[in-house]
């Protein structure tokens, strides 16, 4: 952003030029190609507050919000609460919303530390909402381990930055390479639901194999070498990656069936450390096993 050192940084107040919301920028949580994501407060309660001179992006991002808001009975992305203008002391024009703000872990932190049983349930929670979002017209484009928290209270994967979300049968323009299936040659990238699925699969390998790796000069090579240390998801996961699930709940009931189908004794039994971890997980994790019953009934059979 142009002077955003100088304009816009922790300590400062904005003020909405239309709306004349008042928000202290308390500390930076991040940023990226289009703004920068800062904490602040909405009627004394946390919120992310998002700002950038970049109007048109900034908008678009904004009606994606607002669409998905439409989506009733979904956590389809962060809540939006108020958009506007801000006039710095130098005179430059930013465009800015405020937002939930989403505390929690991030999925492969969580993973680490609550054990690998809960990946595909949480894989799940995650399979129903992009199922939603592309119902309602919309793939999330940008889907990556840096955009995915697990939140408490309840236990739920969601997104938390939705600035590659894109219509459906446009082209995504916003992506990270490790999970842009046009990176690795095996697939366009025209907005489709298989276009998420495969993020989503490149997600879990990335967890899987402790983390990012090079395409290589064979890509598809590496990609099979990476499913290889995958286990009991890789046929799941192949299947994603070759765009053979055209919908999110497709990817969810094979996850399930297969699951069922290929429970080990190592699974049954497990040890110390996933015993303490399970005992740990408290009552926000109950309650997102017993919103989801098909997840309960998977996390049983990998008892």
């Amino acid at each position: 952003m142009k002077n955003s050192a100088a304009d816009i940084h922790p300590g400062i107040r904005l003020t909405g030029k239309w709306h004349n919301g008042n928000y202290p920028l308390i500390r930076k949580l991040g940023s990226g190609a289009i703004g920068t994501v800062y904490l602040t407060k909405r009627n004394g309660v946390d919120a992310a507050l998002k700002i950038s001179d970049k109007r048109t992006s900034m908008t678009m991002e904004m009606n994606v919000l607002q669409s998905l808001k439409k989506v009733q009975g979904h956590f389809l992305g962060p809540c939006l609460f108020d958009t506007d203008d801000y006039v710095s002391p130098s005179g430059q024009l930013y465009t800015f919303y405020v937002m939930e703000y989403i505390q929690g872990s991030r999925l492969d932190t969580y993973i680490k530390a609550k054990g690998v049983e809960w990946l595909p349930v949480l894989l799940l929670s995650l399979l129903e909402d992009l199922d939603h979002l592309h119902q309602a017209g919309w793939v999330f484009g940008d889907l990556k381990l840096d955009n995915l928290v697990v939140s408490e209270n309840p236990v739920r994967l969601r997104w938390v930055d939705v600035g590659g979300t894109t219509q459906l049968g446009r082209a995504i323009k916003e992506y990270t390479e490790f999970y842009d299936r046009g990176h690795w040659g095996m697939g366009s990238r025209k907005a489709e639901p298989t276009y998420d699925l495969f993020a989503l699969a490149m997600t879990a390998l990335e967890i899987l194999n402790g983390g990012r790796f090079l395409k290589g000069e064979t890509p598809k090579s590496t990609i099979r070498k990476a499913l290889s240390r995958t286990e009991k998801l890789r046929p799941i996961l192949e299947k994603a990656l070759l765009g053979k699930y055209s919908t999110g709940t497709a990817m969810k009931q094979d996850l399930v069936k297969h699951l069922m189908r290929n429970k080990t004794p190592a699974a049954a039994t497990p040890s110390r450390v996933a015993k303490s971890n399970r005992r740990k997980a408290g009552l926000g994790e109950c309650v997102l096993l017993s919103f989801y019953g098909i997840a309960c009934y998977v996390l049983y059979l990998l008892q």
